[in-house]
């Protein structure tokens, strides 16, 4: 079972106060940033979605997560009061956030928008 999950989350990038600007910046586009948590149900509810669309993208977007629990400091500098809260950032910057555990079609939505401009 274990397995299984870690296959499906391989290709998001798992992000550390310490690699967190450095992965920003060596990523082009549009990239989503989930901040989450291990017991956070919800979190675990939106995953397999975001993943879906990150494939369903085609390389317009990269996925990227954070922990909040183990990097606390990020959740703070980008204001994450809730989870999971997704953040759409181009060139550094947020273009767009999701808080909550929302359909796959509000996701997809954001995701264009935030593909198209900001």
């Amino acid at each position: 079972m274990k397995r299984s999950r870690d296959d499906a989350m391989a290709d998001t990038r798992h992000l550390t106060e310490q690699t967190f600007d450095e992965a920003l910046v060596a990523s082009q586009g549009l990239v989503l940033v989930d901040f989450w948590a291990e017991w956070c149900g919800p979190c675990r509810a939106i995953a397999p979605v975001r993943e879906e669309l990150g494939k369903a993208s085609g390389g317009r977007a990269t996925l990227m997560k954070v922990n909040v629990d183990e990097n606390p400091g990020l959740a703070g500098r980008f204001g994450i009061r809730s989870i999971p809260t997704i953040l759409f950032l181009k060139e550094g910057a947020v273009v767009d956030r999701v808080v909550g555990a929302v359909p796959r079609a509000v996701l997809q939505r954001h995701l264009e928008s935030a593909s198209l401009g900001s």
